[in-house]
This record gives structure tokens, sequence and C-alpha cells, in this order.
């Protein structure tokens, strides 16, 4: 019973949030270049410009929030925001409590980030953010994980010490390699892991999902969405 009532809520606050004139943008403002808060205090990054872009397309009035990374999904289900839109990898697990939009960003490397190139990733825990498709394969592959609430942490476990390598999307840490000025270097073996980049949706925001892909689809279309990938995260980044 308690199930049951759960699921009406939940169908209720879907409901409820399309039907309002504003629809909600919850991200995470830590993961540039997909999303960080500028010196304005205001979101930024690519997904601030792809948000906008669909609200635009779809005719949509829009805001934006932060959440922190751990508790991005609960927060999407109690109605506290209505779409994540925060570099959210698509995987199984997370599709069996929320439903995807096809990905904008096609499925991309993840990086090693250490001190050293030729740090034994089993010497040692690697550190890796709180629920991220990273820490769970760090768990997975023989490798000791040591998780941190926010991606600048796991970078300074690195820096301090405390982990012998991070593992984080390369979009990231390509930049933060760069502006180390070779205290911090990106080691040669980079995995893929992951369905792509998509945003999440409550189970029963069928309609709102089907006016973001359809943005998606036309974004696609028309060139914008690549080109925009291309500004953000560089010629090599992967594109549709």
């Amino acid at each position: 019973m308690k199930k049951l009532l759960l699921a009406t809520a939940l169908a209720t606050l879907g409901t409820a949030a399309f039907a309002q004139d504003v629809v909600r943008l919850g991200t995470e403002g830590a993961y540039p270049p997909y999303n960080f808060i500028n010196d304005k205090g205001e979101v930024d990054g690519f997904e601030r410009w792809f948000g906008d872009n669909i609200c635009k397309i779809e005719n949509l009035t829009c805001t934006w929030t932060t959440n922190e990374w751990d508790s991005i999904i609960p927060n999407l289900q109690s109605g506290n925001y209505d779409v994540i839109i925060a570099g959210m990898s698509i995987t199984p697990e997370r599709a069996e409590v929320v439903d995807f939009s096809q990905p904008y960003i096609p499925p991309a490397s993840s990086a090693y980030l250490a001190l050293s190139k030729d740090v034994d990733l089993k010497s040692g825990p690697v550190a890796a953010q709180t629920s991220t498709i990273q820490a769970a394969f760090v768990a997975e592959n023989g490798m000791t994980v040591v998780e941190y609430a926010t991606p600048e942490e796991t970078v300074a476990a690195v820096k301090n010490g405390e982990a012998v390598a991070v593992l984080a999307d390369k979009d990231y840490l390509v930049p933060i390699a760069a502006e180390s000025g070779g205290t911090l270097v990106l080691l040669d073996k980079e995995e893929v892991i992951g369905g792509g980049v998509g945003m999440a949706f409550r189970k029963s925001d069928t309609e709102l999902r089907a006016k973001f892909d359809d943005a998606i689809n036309k974004m696609k279309a028309d060139g914008s969405l690549n080109a925009k990938i291309t500004e953000f995260f560089g010629p090599q980044a992967k594109t549709w």
C-alpha cells in the first residue's frame, strides 16, 4: 500500500509540474564545462546554453536551480525541480527510477588524473565522485574506490596523497591537467562507460520528456548541437 501511495503521489507531482507555466531545470553547478556557477552567481556552461535553447525551441518558460549531486535524483522525485540537466550518464540502474531523454552528448571517455604517468592504479585508492558511473567502475574493476561529494574534492585527494588517481569525465579533467603546469597528468589509459549523457525526468512526466526530445532532434538536425559541443569541449569531442 505504501508503494502504491508513493507512486500515486509522484504521478501527481509530475502532472502538476508540467501543468505549471514554468519548467524548473536542476543542475549541479560544479562540473565545468558541463555546468558551473559564473562570477555573477549564475548557472553557466554548455548545459546552460542547452537547457535555455530547448526552452526557446519549445516555447517554455524555464528557471534554473542547483542541487548537490548525491541527492539530485531524490530531489527530482520529490518535486523540487522538473528536469535534471547535469552531465548525467544514462545507465540501466538510474533508468529504474527516472526516465531519460535521448542522449545529447555521445558516450565519452573517462580518464585518470594522477601525479605521475607510471602510477599503479591498484597501489592505493582511486578517487571518484559519489554516485557516479566512475565510482561504480572503479569498485567493479579490481581497484579500491574512495568517494567524495564534489569533483573538486576528488582532484584535491590526488594532490594531497589521499588517492593515487581520480577517474572522471575526460572533458572535465583535461583543463585541470593543463592548468596544473605538469603537476597533474592524464594517464594514457581511458575508459568508455555509460550510454551517453541525457536529461532525467520523473517517470510520470512523459509529455514533458517528449517535448525535450523533440528539441534535441531539432538541434541534432540543424547542426547547432554539434557546434556547441565542439565550442565547449574542443574539436576532439565526439559529436553526432
